[in-house]
């Protein structure tokens, strides 16, 4: 499979790794992105990263909470500009919309668009939002949370980030501590609540990862695999680490993993985090042109 020099770029932007390195890579995998990054990972050349893509899409990352009705939504809208996006219009417009999503609770962005809004439909309106602010403006996700326990939101600079957080059995004085929560996932970017919720392919995935890593490392090199595998697993203490809530190290007192510091006061079930414009990329035709360059220089 052949692979071009956007290629490169992307799985440069993903893995952190160079260019050199992400060619290789893709070489090597026979232009296979995904394959690509496992092996970049596997020669230790490139950090395991959570995010997709390069974030550079403009827009806002909103939240609204109707604490009648036990219904949470966290919303990203985007636009074309930071300075569009900072502004108090468009900050009205994400809580708009995202007061609608909570009272019709759309099953997703084509549903959204055809609920009423301000005598019209929801496309109507952002259609004619588009043309008061004078930049394309558009709906990209959502989410709904519906529970009789309580939901937690947290906004991030001015919406650049979004937590929202679903915890119940919450205890008498406990809003700090899950508001706390929320901060926590915001920095911490974790993907699970609890280990159990790790899918038992990721896991196998992972630590496919870690075995080659340590196969691929000279002080291992007499070690058998059943010893390496043991090594291994004991190894897996940190991914869970990384990747759920509970096992966290809590941002404000990190001598503590954030259950021990929820304790009895509330469990979590389930949260939601954005980060704007996550995955989406603008056109950079200069960058790309540079890296064209640089490969076929690499070729000669």
């Amino acid at each position: 499979m052949a692979f071009t020099a956007k290629d490169v770029m992307t799985l440069r932007d993903k893995s952190g790794a160079g260019m050199l390195d992400c060619k290789k890579a893709l070489t090597d995998a026979d232009g296979d992105m995904e394959k690509a990054a496992e092996l970049l990972r596997e020669r230790g050349i490139a950090k395991a990263v959570k995010k997709e893509g390069r974030i550079a899409a403009e827009g806002v990352v909103g939240a609204y909470v109707c604490t009648k009705c036990g219904v949470g939504v966290l919303l990203e809208i985007n636009c074309e500009s930071d300075f569009v996006s900072r502004g108090d219009k468009f900050h009205a417009i994400v809580d708009g919309v995202a007061k609608v999503v909570a009272e019709n609770k759309p099953a997703d962005v084509d549903a959204l668009n055809a609920c009423k809004m301000e005598g019209g439909t929801v496309k109507d309106y952002i259609t004619n939002a588009t043309a008061v602010i004078g930049e394309k403006i558009s709906i990209r996700r959502f989410v709904i949370f519906e529970t009789k326990g309580k939901i937690e939101t947290y906004i991030h600079m001015g919406g650049k980030v979004g937590v929202m957080v679903e915890a119940e059995n919450v205890a008498a004085g406990a809003e700090e501590v899950l508001h706390d929560v929320a901060l926590q996932i915001a920095a911490s970017k974790p993907s699970y609540v609890v280990p159990a919720e790790v899918p038992a392919d990721v896991l196998e995935k992972e630590k496919e990862i870690m075995l080659v890593q340590m196969q691929n490392d000279p002080k291992n090199a007499n070690k058998p695999k059943e010893i390496l595998e043991k090594i291994v697993a004991g190894k897996m203490g940190k991914f869970y680490q990384e990747n759920c809530l509970m096992e966290q190290p809590f941002v404000k007192d990190d001598s503590q993993k954030v259950s021990q510091v929820i304790g009895s006061k509330f469990k979590v079930v389930r949260f939601a985090r954005f980060e704007m414009g996550e995955g989406i990329e603008k056109k950079s035709e200069n960058l790309q042109d540079e890296v064209a360059k640089q490969i076929e220089a690499m070729k000669k």
